[in-house]
């Protein structure tokens, strides 16, 4: 009997989950401090890993924790660390079950430290149990990892289910991994030796994934789905994929390490009867689509939007989707499929920031047509924004901010461009020396590169300042005089941040606008009073102007 242990990293460094900051979404525990709020997308990978294994081997035994899932269920953390937690927690649960693999899967680089501290707390736990990883940061930074943390026996290098399920069937599994090019070890990169992937071409081989393997029910209220306003329920969410790999080369992402840039495809007959049982079995509403280039190929995407429609289920699409595919008679057609909010993936306003910095087939114009024809047809939409990157100027974080005050989609989301290892990006970078210390294990919302044009400081108040400007002081949906839709996203930044000065000052405009007076006063009292409290606000306040009077009369 093999027994293997599939584990999750928390997708935030300690610091961050301990010490949330203020432009950041927390949650509050039953010790009365305030943390960083964990997402939970279900884990795909492991999941598809563990069918194919359960399908073509026996004699075995499979096992998964998430330490996102688990972090969030805390009622208070008490740990001095990471891997304190780690370790208590590795050797009170799976003592009895002793793994003879443990399997670690890190897709982002803010899961990095967690990832080597896990990795120490595997080998101090199960001696003797082979320790592994894979996902986008182990095929990726495999060099990084062996230098800081050699208890890795061995990395995957891209998808893992061929070379996991030879790992299990091999008499010698040490051997095995010796001799593979799909395996990457401390004695290979010492002789110089490549790396391969090992693809399974047609997805139709991969069985339906093992949805049982992390008690979906665990996932069924997702943190990550708090930023889709005009989503009411967010229950009965079921992550999935119908297609893998991006031919793109946008100079920010790296996931071609893991996946490749041939589109390869689930047919529709596998994507119908998956989705059937996700619904029929399991009760799924929402399907969240995890495709990397969902709309590779318009025509199957349009047929499977109409597929969610026709068997009474909605969509989301948390990686957003090209904005060039996304027509009209494409825009009416989620509309029909109840897909009532979109991620738009316009990434900057600069049109030289798009062609010849990001490498991104996408025109300015089509980004405005795009959020026009979404407020248009009645669907909310968030735009995806990444700004320092190296080439970019503070003349071009200008224009960008210029050209998205004129875009109508209903909410902003301003990201620092993160330096992915493997991608474009982190070359230009490294090789010109822009990467700040400790840059590895940073996320979307810190900024880490340097270069000629901006400093990291600046970048990092830019993001704030867009934040505050597209999505409060100049509202789209106020602006065009839509107070409830306005109020969708206001009210989501409270949820996501309770003390929300600037969403709680102009949600009480809204309300005014919409004849709820009192609900105004309510409102505009607890903006006054985060604004007293706080020289985090106050200087915010200061900066655009407000007048934040605390009876201030609220008439339209």
């Amino acid at each position: 009997m093999t027994r293997i242990l599939f584990i999750v990293p928390p997708n935030l460094p300690f610091d961050k989950y301990v010490n949330p900051a203020d432009n950041t979404r927390h949650v509050p525990k039953a010790d009365g401090r305030m943390y960083g709020n964990l997402a939970t997308d279900m884990p795909l990978g492991i999941m598809s890993m563990s069918a194919y294994l359960k399908e073509n081997t026996e004699a075995l035994t499979i096992q998964l924790i998430d330490f996102n899932i688990e972090l969030n269920a805390l009622d208070r953390f008490d740990a001095a660390s990471f891997d304190e937690y780690f370790s208590a927690t590795l050797a009170e649960r799976y003592a009895d079950f002793q793994p003879d693999i443990v399997g670690i899967s890190s897709l982002f680089t803010p899961s990095y430290h967690n990832l080597l501290a896990l990795g120490r707390s595997a080998r101090a736990c199960f001696p003797d149990a082979l320790v592994i990883a894979g996902g986008s940061v182990p095929s990726s930074m495999y060099r990084q990892i062996f230098r800081q943390c050699p208890d890795f026996d061995a990395l995957c290098y891209g998808e893992g289910e061929k070379p996991l399920l030879d790992l299990v069937r091999a008499t010698d599994r040490r051997a095995y991994i010796a001799a593979s090019p799909s395996w990457i070890t401390i004695d290979k990169i010492l002789r110089g030796e490549q790396f391969a992937h090992d693809f399974i071409d047609n997805l139709d081989e991969l069985p339906f994934y093992d949805y049982e393997l992390c008690e979906f029910e665990r996932y069924g209220l997702n943190p990550a789905l708090t930023a889709y306003a005009a989503i009411e329920d967010k229950t009965n969410n079921f992550h999935v994929m119908t297609s893998r790999g991006c031919p793109f080369k946008c100079t920010f992402c790296a996931s071609h390490q893991v996946h490749g840039r041939k589109m390869r495809y689930y047919s529709l007959e596998r994507v119908r009867a998956d989705f059937e049982r996700l619904r029929d079995q399991y009760g799924a509403r929402t399907l969240v689509v995890q495709d990397d280039h969902f709309m590779g190929d318009k025509e199957r995407a349009r047929a499977i939007v109409d597929m969610i429609g026709e068997m009474g289920m909605t969509a989301v699409f948390q990686n957003g989707l090209a904005l060039y595919a996304l027509e009209r008679p494409m825009l009416e057609a989620m509309h029909r499929a109840g897909v009532y909010h979109l991620m738009l993936s316009i990434e900057s306003g600069s049109a030289r920031v798009l062609k010849d910095i990001m490498k991104k087939p996408l025109k300015v114009s089509i980004a405005k047509r795009v959020a026009a024809d979404c407020r248009e047809l009645g669907i909310y939409t968030n735009a995806n924004i990444l700004i320092g990157l190296p080439g970019e100027t503070k003349q071009d974080i200008e224009d960008t901010r210029q050209f998205l005050r004129t875009v109508d989609a209903n909410w902003f989301i301003i990201f620092a461009a993160a330096p992915l290892v493997g991608s474009e990006m982190h070359e230009i970078c490294e090789s010109k020396g822009y990467l700040t210390e400790g840059y590895i294990g940073q996320d979307y919302k810190s900024a880490v590169v340097e270069t000629e044009d901006f400093s990291a400081e600046y970048i990092q108040e830019q993001i704030y300042l867009l934040n505050l400007e597209l999505n409060f002081v100049h509202n789209a949906d106020m602006r065009l005089g839509d107070y409830s839709s306005a109020l969708k996203g206001l009210l989501n930044a409270i949820r996501a941040k309770s003390d929300h000065a600037f969403a709680y000052y102009y949600a009480a405009r809204c309300f005014t606008q919409l004849g709820d007076h009192d609900r105004a006063a309510q409102y505009h009292a607890r903006a006054v009073e985060f604004f007293a409290a706080s020289t985090f606000w106050q200087r915010y306040r200061d900066h655009f102007g407000l007048v934040v009077e605390p009876a201030v009369a609220l008439a339209a």
